[in-house]
């Protein structure tokens, strides 16, 4: 009989290496590249499994809502591309996710607060917080 694998980690698509945050760019991480070449780690951007493109109009949550700069409402696609990544944890089993810091999707403990000043407020993004109601152990780049 085959031995049980542990289950993968799910990281953002970005700090993979991926150049998918609103500037099409990547903030590469190489312990996290590392992770996704053994298989270890898979790299997710809900934003654009939400259906948003790369890149986009920088997003902020503004209580429920996520808004772009440009004062259109996005909160759909953030909470499509959130439900897409919760489907992907319960297929794989995955018990930890290493989520962009600050992110309006992948924020985890804080994220801007909507007024586009670069002031950040304690909460999550909407996918970490759908993780987190999942049970899901919450790192970003910067304590991971």
């Amino acid at each position: 009989m085959p031995e049980e694998k542990e289950p993968p980690i799910i990281v953002s698509a970005c700090l993979a290496g991926l150049r998918t945050n609103y500037l099409g760019e990547a903030w590469p991480y190489p312990k996290i590249i590392e992770m996704v070449r053994k298989g270890k780690a898979i790299p997710i951007c809900p934003e654009q499994l939400g259906g948003l493109s790369t890149p986009r109009i920088p997003a902020e949550r503004r209580g429920d809502q996520v808004i772009d700069k440009n004062g259109m409402d996005r909160t759909e696609q953030f909470n499509r591309g959130a439900e897409l990544v919760s489907q992907l944890v319960e297929l794989t089993g995955a018990k930890v996710a290493v989520l962009k810091a600050d992110s309006p999707s992948c924020g985890v403990g804080r994220t801007y607060d909507g007024t586009f000043s670069d002031t950040l407020i304690a909460g999550d993004g909407v996918t970490a917080e759908r993780l987190r109601k999942l049970g899901m152990e919450l790192f970003t780049e910067e304590n991971f």
